[in-house]
């Protein structure tokens, strides 16, 4: 296994995955560090492993000895754990649930986009501009809000601890995927104390359950995971 990634919550998501891997299997993998700031992920090298020209990928050799490359960090998360998490510790086996985990991956993933648009009105544009960054900060409490309303139980009758799996839920794939990008709400203009613990006391007590394993912590450490800190790793082409 090659993992091409750099320390983005999109990257965190399978550099997560890889060390609870690690934890419980003992899997090794090589990471290399995609130094975004040159546009290394636009050069001709990389979109050959990734036509969308964005981090991460992953590189694995199947049977017959031939090498697939996996993009889309839902994707890559769904692969690692149907071939490498043998007991299913990270996944399902009914089909409802991998149903379950699998629709919370695709939430994301749909959501992961108006994050994107959230940050630049909020923090990046060049000018301000007022009634964009409002509608998508709305549009984050909307997501958040689904979230909340699935970990309290508010249709169900019946409180979550993850957000995949039978009864309170089990720890899987699914929560990897969104975990990330929750916990970069500081990010996009919210504050903890005003914003999202009042309104969602559940997803940030999920946030801190999540943020508490060793894995998960390893799977952020900017030491490993990051370009800047890690140059050891960096990948830069001329």
């Amino acid at each position: 296994l090659q993992l091409l990634t750099e320390n983005t919550t999109n990257g965190k998501k399978v550099q997560i995955l890889l060390e609870e891997l690690h934890e419980i299997y003992g899997i090794s993998w090589s990471t290399h560090l995609v130094d975004l700031e040159t546009d290394e992920q636009k050069k001709s090298w990389f979109l050959r492993l990734n036509p969308n020209g964005r981090i991460p990928v992953l590189l694995d050799v199947t049977d017959d000895g031939s090498v697939i490359s996996i993009f889309e960090s839902s994707a890559i998360l769904s692969y690692l754990q149907e071939t490498h998490d043998l007991r299913n510790v990270f996944g399902f086996e009914s089909t409802p649930e991998r149903s379950q985990a699998l629709q919370w991956l695709f939430f994301w993933h749909s959501s992961g986009p108006v994050q994107g648009h959230t940050r630049h009105f909020v923090k990046g544009a060049p000018e301000p501009t007022p009634y964009a960054a409002e509608y998508f900060q709305k549009a984050m409490l909307r997501i958040y809000g689904v979230l909340e309303a699935h970990l309290s139980g508010q249709h169900s009758g019946h409180p979550r601890q993850y957000l995949a799996g039978r009864g309170e839920g089990k720890y899987s794939i699914a929560d990897m995927g969104t975990w990330p990008h929750v916990r970069a709400y500081r990010s996009l203009g919210f504050s903890e104390e005003s914003d999202m613990r009042p309104r969602f006391p559940h997803l940030l007590q999920w946030v801190d359950r999540i943020a508490a394993r060793p894995a998960v912590q390893r799977g952020i450490d900017a030491g490993k995971y990051d370009s800047e800190e890690n140059p050891g790793l960096r990948v830069r082409t001329e």
